[in-house]
């Protein structure tokens, strides 16, 4: 695998490999296991994954904003439902070997 972005399909990839397995089966494991986070995010709920993360929902409140070209009209961000990701322990102490560790707290807080 590269270094950029991980893929469903590497994703599918990577367990095909290491397992006796279908290519076909994973590939539709994989996306019922997204099919479920998916459905449970629309859904409201927030995703607890142990060592991994959990995906919560948060309603991020109505706010003034700016129209850079135009400073003077102020128009009202509506209110909006964004996903946070919150890492769990395990995952935070692979993150932290990291370079650039710092930069990703910001994120990850």
């Amino acid at each position: 695998m590269n270094n950029g972005n991980l893929t469903k399909r590497q994703i599918v990839l990577s367990i095909y490999e290491e397992n006796d397995y279908q290519q076909k089966d994973v590939k539709d494991i994989v996306q019922k296991t997204l099919d479920c986070v998916f459905d449970a995010l629309a859904s409201g709920r927030n995703i607890e994954l142990r060592s991994f993360g959990v995906f919560e929902l948060q309603v991020r409140k109505p706010r003034p904003g700016r129209n850079p070209k135009k400073p003077e009209d102020v128009v009202t961000i509506p209110e909006r439902v964004a996903v946070k990701f919150k890492p769990g322990k395990e995952l935070k102490e692979k993150l932290k070997k990291l370079p650039g560790f710092l930069a990703l707290q910001f994120i990850f807080s």
